[in-house]
């Protein structure tokens, strides 16, 4: 069966690679291809359903996530941060919570099945996911490591979380993410706001 014009069209365009935008997600909203993560490559790619929201990023800006929350008009409850904890030299394992509360290491060792974690290097981070600090993504890492999702995402229908770039998040159902991450629920926070 023939594909619908617009997507002939779009696929014609990606090939060239000579298009300004792509249509990404299912809303039919045109993202910039200089945006073009490997998360929302992976995501396409497995057809599953999400939506890009994008800001200008502000470098002085003291907390990404934070950022985007006053950026974009979200609930800090529902913005995921991305956290790279580190149990050994190479055991990595990924944390993503509420940008409104903090990381219990004690938690994450739980969750990781070790007794002790602490924070991972910043360039072994950048190194081992692929992305820049601000724009680390649980989805589409260089190297997939274990993820690990608090269980407040139950709470809501869709997520927000890095896009894989400073100023790019994807809303997606925590299931959805659990999906493309092979992660799992845990409980990471002590539920309460830090913010």
């Amino acid at each position: 069966m023939e594909s619908p014009p617009i997507i002939t069209a779009l696929w014609d365009l990606e090939k060239t690679s000579f298009a300004i935008h792509y249509f990404v997600d299912h809303t039919l909203k045109p993202v910039s291809i200089f945006f073009m993560t490997p998360a929302i490559k992976l995501l396409r790619k497995l057809g599953i359903p999400f939506n890009t929201l994008e800001y200008t990023h502000d470098p002085g800006a003291n907390s990404y996530g934070e950022e985007a929350c006053e950026k974009l008009g979200l609930n800090s409850c529902q913005v995921f941060k991305t956290l790279v904890v580190q149990a050994s030299v190479k055991q990595l394992a990924v944390a993503v919570i509420p940008v409104a509360c903090q990381l219990q290491l004690k938690y994450a060792a739980a969750a990781v099945g070790v007794k002790k974690v602490e924070m991972a290097d910043q360039v072994v981070v950048q190194r081992t996911t692929g992305y820049l600090l601000g724009g680390i993504s649980p989805i589409g890492q260089k190297r997939r490591l274990p993820t690990f999702l608090d269980v407040s995402a139950e709470d809501y229908d869709v997520i927000y979380v890095s896009a894989g770039r400073r100023g790019l998040e994807v809303e997606i159902s925590p299931a959805d993410l659990l999906q493309v991450t092979s992660g799992q629920f845990a409980k990471l926070t002590t539920g309460d706001k830090d913010i």
